[in-house]
Formats: C-alpha cells, sequence, structure tokens
C-alpha cells in the first residue's frame, strides 16, 4: 500500500479539519452510509460518544473519522471498503474511559489490550465478519505483533495512526497556544 505525497498531504489536511464531523457529511454519502447504517444508530455504538479518545474528540467521533478515511482508502485502492467501513467504526468499541481505566481497574497496557476489547464488545452486539474481526482486533499493529491480512485492514492502521496523530495533535496546539501564546498577551 503506497500512497503518493499529495495524497498522504490531503489525507492529512482532511484529518486536521474537524468541520466534516461537525457538519456530518458522512451522513450525505449513501454508499458510505449503506455500509454502516445498521451499526451507527445503535446504542452501543452511540454510547462511546460519553468518552474522550484524544485531546477533545470524542471516542464515537473518531471511530467515524477512521471509518470515512478507511472506506475511501480502500476504494481508491480497490480493497474491501464494506469491511473498512465497518470494523473502522467499530475499531475502539471498548466502552470506557482509558484515560481513567487503569487507576480504576489496575488494568494498564490499553494499548495492547483494547483491541481485544472491542472485539469482544462488537461482537455481543453485532454479527461479524472475519475479515471486520481480523481489522478490530489488529488495528493497533505494530504495537501489537500481529499484522492485518488484508489491505482494509491496513487501512484502518493507517487511518486511526493519522486520526490519532492528528486529533492530539491539535490538543498540543491549543495547549502551547494557550500557554505560551495567549496567556502571555
Amino acid at each position: 500500500m503506497r500512497l503518493s505525497f499529495e495524497e498522504r498531504k490531503a489525507a492529512a489536511r482532511w484529518a486536521a479539519d474537524a468541520t466534516w464531523m461537525e457538519q456530518e457529511k458522512y451522513l450525505d454519502d449513501p454508499e458510505y452510509m449503506e455500509c454502516v447504517r445498521d451499526l451507527i444508530d445503535h446504542p452501543a455504538v452511540r454510547s462511546m460518544e460519553k468518552y474522550i479518545q484524544h485531546g477533545s474528540t470524542t471516542c464515537l467521533a473518531h471511530c467515524i473519522q477512521v471509518s470515512y478515511l478507511s472506506y475511501h482508502i480502500c476504494r481508491r485502492f480497490g480493497w474491501n471498503s464494506r469491511e473498512a467501513a465497518r470494523a473502522g467504526l467499530l475499531h475502539d468499541m471498548f466502552l470506557y474511559d482509558w484515560h481513567t481505566h487503569w487507576r480504576e481497574t489496575g488494568e494498564r497496557f490499553h494499548g495492547f489490550t483494547h483491541p481485544g476489547k472491542a472485539l469482544r464488545n462488537a461482537q455481543q452486539h453485532f454479527v461479524l465478519s472475519p475479515e471486520e474481526s481480523d481489522i478490530i482486533l489488529r488495528h493497533m499493529w505494530p504495537l501489537t505483533p500481529v499484522p492485518p491480512r488484508t489491505g482494509a485492514g491496513f487501512a484502518v492502521v493507517y487511518a486511526d495512526k493519522l486520526c490519532s496523530l492528528t486529533e492530539t495533535a491539535l490538543q498540543v496546539r491549543s495547549w502551547f497556544a494557550w500557554n505560551f501564546l495567549l496567556r502571555k498577551a
């Protein structure tokens, strides 16, 4: 899977622009919505809105962004865009606040363990294909040792890393601006 420099730059610009999420433009994409319609309004999926993922981005918004970007990457390369859209939407369905989880439970290493928890939660509510299960379980590669088996799996890995980095960078940028630029003024 190789994206050109221009494609990588365009994807980074897209991920950095959160306005599309606020406007819910993905709802106006009938082909995408056909892939995820049975998932996106489910109460378990909607409950991800209660948890912050990165910066000020909710887990639900992050998962929709990963899902939609993965969907477009797969369409571009002729990979399974439906499986990527669905697994991308469910890839972080661990259903707890990972920022405080270790203090409350003593369980550490969220980055290593949450794919399994997300997969178990998704399987409790939905019938998943083997590819969807593989994508969810392996989306943290290379942090988890086994890579995805499909192009759609690699699209979700890439989209997840790009969106996470962008969400975190936006938070760092805001913190820096407040603490070093605006506060000193």
